[in-house]
Order: C-alpha cells, then structure tokens, then sequence
C-alpha cells in the first residue's frame, strides 16, 4: 500500500471514529455534582484528588479540603493552597497522623468526628463546588466515622452541584454503591519495599 493509501484509510477511519465519538457525546447532556471516590492499594489516591482540587481553583471555582487522617506533618499542596489560594480554597488538617503514631484511639475518633462535622459545614455551603475528604475511608475502616451515616447524609444533603471526593484504602462497600465514580489504585511496584522514604514531591 502507497503511502498516500495508507494516509487516506488512516484518515477515514480516524472520521468513523469521529462521527461515532460525536452521536455518544451528544446523549450525554446531564451535569451533576459527582461524589467520587478514589481507594484501592496504590499510590496516587490523594494526588489524584488534589489534581483536581487545583484544577477548581484554576478555573476560580471556591472548593475545600477536609484531612481526616494526616496530621502535622507538611504538605506541599496544603502550603501552596495556604500560601497562594487561601481565599478559594479552604484547608482544615483535623487528623494527628496514623493510629500507630497517635496510639490514642479515643482522641483519634473525636478528632475525626470533628472533622466529618466540619465536612458536612463545607458541603451544605453551596459555594463550593467541590469538598475534598482527604483519607475519610480510613477514618471509616476503623470506626472512627460510621459509614451509614456519611452515606445517608450525602444522599440528603449534598447540594445537587457540589463534587465531593472520598479518599484512602479499602473504601466501605456502601460509599462505593452511593458513588458516580470509583477507581482503585492497584499497586504494581513501589519504591518503599526496596527501603526507599517518602519523598517531598512524589509523597507528599
């Protein structure tokens, strides 16, 4: 096949896949503020949710993170957001670090209660259009925050336009159901099991 045959059948299927692309896009018409959810193993579940967070504050959409877990430890995306987008993000840090290191469950469940409070604050204000809950499956896994009651909460009183996005490992399976999007990061390879440490940048 001439070189100019192979560009012209390149070029119409590249239009069939086009025409075909265009009729699915114009049956998608619904707009909705989306609960989403991102768990799983790997890494990339938080980054992924910030990614988002800084493409709200972009397009000078208010948003707002809410951290159940991480605690004192700094951030490059909370000192960037309190440094330069305070006034379109708010940033709440309500958890003291993992139970191993607080080892102090009764203080780790008030403080995650405290924090699922101030969530449900930040997303009954219909200004923001998307709430960011940093780690809440965690929080959830061990009890500190019952996930019947986020769902049922989110069901009732989620603003129709407002995007929440629920981070950590092991996702209730009762969140997944009430969620629009779900992706499980699936761990392959991390540097971690050959004695690498977080790394500004790439961890946190």
């Amino acid at each position: 096949m001439s070189a100019d045959a192979e560009t012209d059948r390149h070029n119409a299927k590249m239009a069939k896949k086009k025409a075909a692309r265009d009729k699915i896009m114009a049956t998608k018409t619904e707009e909705k503020g989306l609960v989403i959810v991102h768990t799983g193993k790997g890494k990339g579940k938080s980054s992924s949710a910030f990614g988002m967070i800084f493409r709200c504050i972009a397009h000078g959409m208010p948003c707002a993170v809410v951290q159940f877990i991480k605690g004192g430890m700094g951030t490059g995306e909370r000192d960037l957001i309190a440094a330069h987008f305070g006034e379109l993000c708010q940033f709440h840090t309500m958890g003291e670090g993992f139970t191993w290191e607080t080892q102090d469950k009764s203080r780790d469940i008030e403080m995650a209660q405290a924090a699922w409070a101030k969530a449900k604050e930040l997303i009954a204000d219909e200004r923001n259009r998307m709430v960011l809950l940093d780690e809440i499956n965690i929080a959830i896994r061990y009890d500190y925050v019952d996930a019947r009651e986020v769902v049922d909460w989110l069901a009732a009183n989620k603003p129709p336009m407002t995007h929440v996005v629920l981070t950590g490992r092991n996702a209730a399976e009762e969140v997944i159901e009430l969620a629009d999007l779900v992706t499980e990061m699936e761990l392959v390879k991390h540097p971690f099991r050959s004695g690498v440490k977080a790394q500004a940048g790439v961890e946190f």
